[in-house]
């Protein structure tokens, strides 16, 4: 016990060596540390992902705000209003693009940050191109025109302008594209709620949760054979590519996709949960019900809580739990679902 004793006190020796002698060098010490430690823990709180809402009360509650009431394609764009008010509001705001602590500090949050904007990317593409127009030549909404080049403005700007500011213009826009669509009196704004229109958004979810897939999968590193022209024999490609591939996501970035993926799937949820609303006829029509709340099945799996303090990257059958194939596995099983339904969505 006296040995333990006779080190700390040699440590603290030491320790006391580093510091100012004069009491105005000691204080700016002590309140460095304790400026630190409230970072940490305000970056931690910070850290605590968002809890998921209800769309419909959404739909409900926006257009309340308006007088108005949900019409078809109302869900669809409350989604993407509650997801980028989630984005922009929650615990830390805005994260992706900060240059002070604690959010520079932190790197879980805003990969799960960028995962939730690509989605939303996603669905304001699909909203301005096809679910507001009944032809490819007709008019794009005017609102929807705006509000698409907002979202994808450049997630890492912090002035001139922010980030923050372009998506709250987006969501301004779209907000806006939610009040007309339930205007007797607005007949430019419209929702086709048609089998073709969902899925092109889903081919686009599937494109998206295919990559999500590998890049997981690679966190073990793996020998992929080249498929990149498989199935038609006169096809080519720019540059030649190696027959078989050595694929494996460097340890610094397993996190990042880990997260990345986690944002997208909570994204695709509520957008999933409003496309069951607002295409509900077709859906039952086609039968596909099931088939979509087993996709919301899949996803809402990939949210489950994580009690390692780290994203552990343990090999295939090792003893240590490898969390990105975890994810893949839930990913992988939902885009699959994915890929019947639209096979569904085709058929007479």
């Amino acid at each position: 016990m006296n040995a333990v004793t006779e080190k700390f006190a040699d440590w603290r020796e030491r320790i006391a060596d580093y510091l100012p002698e004069s009491s105005w060098g000691k204080w700016a010490v002590r309140l460095l540390a304790i400026y630190l430690v409230l970072m940490i823990l305000l970056g931690m709180y910070w850290s605590w992902g968002p809890s998921h809402f209800d769309v419909h009360g959404k739909a409900v509650g926006y257009a309340a705000e308006d007088s108005a009431t949900p019409v078809t394609g109302s869900a669809t764009a409350a989604a993407m209003m509650g997801v980028v008010e989630t984005l922009l509001e929650k615990p830390g705001g805005y994260l992706h693009n900060d240059r002070f602590p604690p959010g520079v500090w932190l790197d879980n949050v805003p990969n799960w940050e960028f995962g939730v904007l690509v989605q939303v990317r996603d669905l304001s593409r699909a909203l301005r191109e096809v679910h507001s127009r009944s032809q490819s030549q007709s008019t794009e909404d005017k609102d929807l025109a705006l509000a698409e080049p907002r979202f994808n403005f450049n997630s890492n700007s912090w002035v001139l302008p922010s980030s923050e500011s372009q998506y709250k213009e987006g969501l301004k826009l779209t907000h806006s594209y939610f009040r007309r669509l339930s205007d007797e009196q607005e007949r430019n704004a419209q929702f086709y709620a048609r089998a073709d229109n969902l899925r092109y958004w889903l081919a686009t979810v599937n494109t998206r949760l295919g990559s999500l897939s590998q890049r997981l999968s690679a966190s073990v590193g793996q020998r992929r054979i080249n498929t990149d022209l498989a199935g038609d024999g006169d096809a080519t490609q720019s540059t030649r590519t190696a027959a078989e591939m050595y694929v494996k996501t460097p340890w610094t970035e397993i996190d990042d996709v880990f997260y990345e993926s986690r944002g997208a799937a909570w994204a695709l949820i509520h957008f999933l949960k409003a496309a069951e609303l607002d295409f509900a006829d077709v859906l039952i029509k086609k039968n596909a019900q099931v088939s979509l709340l087993q996709i919301i099945r899949e996803l809402e799996r990939t949210q489950d809580s994580v009690w390692s303090p780290i994203i552990v990257n343990g090999s295939g059958f090792g003893m240590l739990a490898n969390h990105s194939l975890v994810m893949a596995s839930y990913i992988s099983r939902a885009n699959a679902s994915i890929i019947d339904l639209m096979d569904l969505l085709e058929q007479g």
